[in-house]
């Protein structure tokens, strides 16, 4: 599963539909509150953002010049992310990108050890931000 390749369900399927991302009952345009996503798809939709960012600043941060190795290291990023920033459990992290919890963790460490560096540190913080204007209504989250 590629990171830089997104694809949510049909509003058939699921409740949520890609392009005017909505819920039911939601007018288009409109982002629902993470506690009507789920789980999943809010991982999915923060390694998108992440997957995004990194695009628009790679000449501002050292990322890896393997391309498997950059989609690792922004994989990283977001469970970071998720987990920081969205207070999402290790365990249910792991379950949306298909991975062990144990993998997630050593994710959470990478990065916290890489932000001993600046241009990252500063970029991490910007994708935590972003992140938070995505899924924060009200200064409260809906998964808490």
């Amino acid at each position: 599963m590629p990171i830089g390749n997104l694809s949510l369900p049909d509003a058939a399927a699921g409740s949520v539909a890609f392009g005017s991302v909505q819920a039911d009952g939601d007018p288009p345009g409109i982002v629902p509150s993470p506690a009507t996503l789920p789980v999943r798809v809010v991982c999915r939709i923060c390694a998108q953002i992440t997957t995004e960012m990194v695009m628009l600043a790679a000449h501002r941060i050292q990322m890896r010049r393997d391309r498997r190795r950059t989609l690792c290291h922004v994989r990283q990023i977001a469970m970071y992310v998720c987990h920081v920033a969205l207070q999402i459990p290790l365990f249910e992290i792991a379950r949306a990108f298909g991975r062990d919890r144990t993998t997630v963790g050593h994710a959470c460490h990478v990065v916290e050890d890489r932000r001993d560096d600046p241009a990252f540190d500063e970029f991490v913080a910007a994708v935590e931000r972003t992140v938070n204007s995505v899924f924060r209504t009200n200064g409260a989250l809906g998964h808490e």
